[in-house]
């Protein structure tokens, strides 16, 4: 089979990518190995799909280059995105920090990209193995067990680790890399955090527990933190997966609130019903037994409640690694952007070879980041491939 470009992978990346690609007249052929197509945002925000943010800038990602981003970014505001949509009858609505989820479910966005994609002559192969993917002349063949597929540009789609229930493998790197393209480390993201051994009581005993927290470490996550059975999870936390690397997070139980405060108004009160006032009971009782604190509020030293208050804000945690891959929703990492076109996503020394999505060293926090990013690659890669 002889097409203008194959794209590997038809999650939201490629599907934009051969949407793009197809407007330019260009004939698509998506191969993935699952039997049906985009299963990450089938399965994203509870099937919902938290499809974009009202407010994304370059900041959001992590990435090697932190301008790498800015390009393809730049082409596609998410209000835009947002009004295209909305014109083909997906319809969303926005929630906290600006998440916009999909009102008829994923389904509704897949359906949408599937039908764009068809409309512009894309064709689809699907439960596909592809066996190798090479270099054939100034075209790439791709070797899978339904036959050969030759090209004249060649997008990898191939998405992260994540979700390894849903089919995702590390294929993708082993291709990237089979090319020459440099990968950096991988580690597991947006993923909640495993309690180290002196916290491991802790959080059994506020398994369930939720409050609003600031986590700082060599980063800083807003957000809900809730208590597991086996550590931490919640917005913020996941956020936090992003830029912990090991050691000790300081996580502030009462953003905003001045404690000392409090405190001055509840002399007679127990110290656990005075820290109640303001934090879930149940952790205002595991605080004031971890910190061997009892009595009345009124027999604390001035600089005991300062040092009180000081300990909630910069509380430390230590975990005692990201629970993983199953659990993470994307990967931290991936093929090194110092090789590839930031306006193109085109690989500088292979000319026609293009990668897109996650499985590039780009990774947005929570909230509708990472979605926009695989569009925003894929239709910057269209307009190229």
């Amino acid at each position: 089979m002889q097409v203008d470009v194959a794209i590997l992978g038809a999650g939201a990346a490629g599907l934009c990518c051969a949407i793009g690609c197809g407007r330019r007249g260009r004939s698509v052929l998506l191969i993935d190995h699952g039997r049906k197509i985009a299963r990450k945002v089938l399965a994203s925000g509870g099937g919902r799909a938290n499809c974009t943010n009202e407010d994304i800038v370059p900041a959001d990602y992590v990435c090697g280059n932190p301008h790498f981003v800015k390009s393809a970014l730049a082409r596609l505001p998410s209000r835009d995105f947002l009004d295209w949509i909305h014109a083909g009858g997906v319809a969303t609505q926005v929630e906290d920090a600006g998440k916009h989820f999909c009102t008829g479910g994923a389904i509704t966005l897949v359906r949408f990209l599937e039908a764009r994609a068809r409309e512009v002559g894309a064709q689809f192969m699907l439960g596909a193995t592809v066996a190798a993917a090479r270099k054939d002349g100034e075209a790439f063949a791709v070797d899978t067990d339904a036959g050969t597929v030759r090209a004249a540009s060649l997008v990898l789609a191939l998405g992260g680790k994540s979700w390894p229930g849903l089919g995702a493998t590390d294929f993708g790197y082993a291709l990237a890399r089979g090319f020459g393209l440099a990968v950096t480390p991988l580690l597991p993201g947006l993923t909640p955090l495993l309690a180290g051994p002196d916290m491991a009581a802790f959080c059994q005993e506020l398994s369930g527990v939720s409050l609003p927290v600031v986590i700082r470490g060599q980063g800083e996550a807003v957000g809900s933190l809730l208590f597991t059975h086996k550590g931490i999870s919640g917005p913020a936390v996941l956020d936090a997966s992003m830029f912990w690397r090991g050691g000790e997070l300081a996580i502030d139980f009462l953003p905003g609130l001045d404690l000392e405060a409090v405190l001055a108004e509840a002399p007679r009160l127990e110290i656990k019903n005075a820290l109640a006032r303001v934090l879930p009971k149940r952790l205002a009782g595991e605080v004031a037994q971890k910190l061997a604190l009892a009595g009345p509020v009124a027999g604390l030293s001035p600089k005991a409640r300062r040092e009180l208050a000081a300990k909630l804000v910069a509380f430390p945690f230590t975990p005692g690694k990201a629970e993983g891959y199953a659990k993470a929703e994307v990967t931290i990492g991936g093929v090194d952007t110092a090789a590839i076109s930031s306006k193109t996503l085109e690989a500088t020394r292979v000319p026609g070879l293009y990668v897109i999505g996650e499985l590039l060293d780009v990774t947005g926090r929570l909230g509708g980041f990472n979605l926009h990013w695989a569009y925003a690659s894929g239709f910057a890669a269209g307009e190229s491939a």
